[in-house]
């Protein structure tokens, strides 16, 4: 059964390049999701896939890339009916 988490990643996370770090960090990692900015400065982020996988991307999500400053990261479980597949970018919320 796969591990379902909701990231929001607050600091400096937005016009540092998260998103695409987040993307790419993802992808590596091999789990399902996606990522976008919100309209409150955040980010945030769906992350599904093995505990180990999920759990790896939540402690890179703590750095991010080199630019950001995460002052705070929120994670809450999810239960999805419907699972994502791939890790994606979606449009700002």
């Amino acid at each position: 059964m796969a591990l379902q988490a909701r990231l929001v990643v607050t600091g400096r996370v937005q016009g540092v390049g998260y998103r695409d770090w987040a993307l790419a960090t993802g992808r590596r990692l091999g789990v399902n999701g996606w990522v976008r900015n919100r309209s409150d400065g955040a980010v945030e982020v769906l992350v599904v896939g093995e505990e180990a996988a999920v759990g790896a991307m939540i402690e890179a999500c703590r750095q991010g890339p080199s630019l950001a400053r995460v002052d705070a990261i929120d994670v809450e479980p999810v239960d999805l009916d419907v699972l994502p597949e791939g890790f994606t970018r979606l449009p700002t919320l």
